[in-house]
């Protein structure tokens, strides 16, 4: 592992945070949150146009830039520094690597074009809450999380040789502004149980959208209800097989790109917080100049140095073959650890920037608590943290007895 970036990563990095600073600071990204679909689609023009942020981990066959899933990863930790609402998540991370490893030709040629040049946005959609388990984060994907054929859930049946769709399934990033739905679906019965991927046009008939109030306004969620609604199986019955293990690699990714994210967040939290004690007077001295301030902050500098080193190196892991030592996949869990280890700190760090703000840091008015919903909205759907880890000590079989003859 190189702990450098190169000179193309450094290039992103720079231009998007000097992108979002101009077209993302707090005016904007309050008026963005109050908009139907909850950011700002000419900020995500200009993402799509001048960076081709959508498609910049998607082959050039398909109008992409080609880079490895690293650099989308690391591009993660300037967008989570501006809190940057945005389909980027629920589009490039979730929805558009399915399409790429399960999609057929003819999918592949019409959707991803069209999502990395912006002009089409997507979503996964799973029942909830079962979003960390189709994702294989907080556990195996035991059990029937898409519907099993009982109540709830999604339930898919062909007719006539139509899929159709009907069901419900809440918590669904951006799910009520994007163009095009990823469902996840159960269909088979119990004899042929098993989860299917089905693609959803975001104007289809008797597709409901509603967007949900959620904790963290900066992440957009909505339940959508699927009422007889036909749909394309995405790829074939034949690679249904398959689906587990790419939910698993995309929830392996999106744990890098949470990870990086989080840290981001985080590392501006704490600069927010400096920042203010360094112009606030109490006692005829600076606050910041107190050494008991100065120990919290160091602690908290400290974790998110630590939170930034696991991330990077899970980007690192979710972009190669299998890792250094053949446990970057879906049983490495290196992104869940990662995950675990950037949203603890970008909690602390924003719970104390809240405290150390002082009564201004508990209002409505400051961005402090916009910090904290991001830590504890993220932990709420991919955790919780405790979850994280005790899936990846799991996975390691970090637990288990071990019989020792003499």
């Amino acid at each position: 592992m190189d702990p450098g970036f190169t000179a193309e990563q450094d290039g992103i990095r720079r231009t998007l945070r000097e992108l979002l600073h101009k077209r993302c600071g707090p005016e904007e990204l309050r008026a963005a949150l109050d908009t139907p679909p909850g950011h700002d689609p000419a900020l995500w023009a200009a993402l799509a146009e001048q960076l081709g942020l959508p498609g910049l981990a998607l082959p050039e066959a398909y109008g992409g830039v080609g880079c490895p899933v690293t650099d989308l990863a690391l591009a993660a930790e300037e967008t989570g520094r501006a809190l940057a609402p945005s389909p980027l998540l629920a589009t490039s991370v979730l929805a558009a690597p399915l399409i790429l490893a399960l999609g057929t030709d003819a999918q592949r040629a019409d959707l991803l074009p069209r999502i990395c040049d912006g002009t089409l946005t997507a979503a996964l959609g799973v029942p909830a809450p079962a979003l960390a388990t189709a994702l294989a984060l907080t556990g195996p994907q035991d059990g029937d999380w898409a519907g099993g054929g009982r109540a709830g859930g999604i339930q898919a049946r062909r007719v006539q040789g139509v899929w159709r769709l009907y069901g419900e399934a809440a918590q669904v990033l951006d799910g009520h502004s994007v163009g095009a739905l990823v469902v996840a679906a159960h269909t088979g019965g119990f004899v042929r149980s098993r989860t299917l991927l089905f693609v959803v046009p975001g104007d289809a008939v008797g597709l409901v959208r509603t967007r949900q109030t959620a904790l963290d306004a900066t992440r957009p969620q909505a339940r959508i209800q699927l009422r007889d609604v036909r749909a394309e199986l995405l790829g074939s019955e034949e690679e249904a097989p398959g689906v587990p293990e790419a939910l698993s690699r995309a929830g392996d990714f999106a744990a890098a790109f949470l990870a990086c994210e989080a840290v981001g967040a985080a590392d501006r939290a704490l600069e927010r917080t400096v920042e203010y004690l360094g112009r606030r007077e109490q006692f005829g001295r600076v606050i910041g100049s107190f050494q008991a301030v100065q120990h919290r902050l160091a602690d908290v500098y400290v974790q998110i140095q630590a939170a930034r080193s696991a991330a990077y190196y899970a980007a690192w892991a979710a972009g190669g073959p299998g890792g250094p030592d053949g446990r970057a996949g879906p049983d490495g869990r290196v992104g869940g650890l990662a995950l675990a280890q950037a949203l603890e700190a970008l909690r602390r760090a924003a719970a104390e920037g809240i405290q150390l703000h002082g009564g201004i840091g508990f209002t409505w008015e400051d961005e402090a608590h916009l910090f904290f919903k991001r830590a504890a909205g993220d932990e709420l759907l991919f955790g919780p943290v405790h979850r994280l880890r005790a899936h990846a000590a799991e996975a390691a079989r970090l637990f288990e007895r071990t019989e020792v003859s003499v």
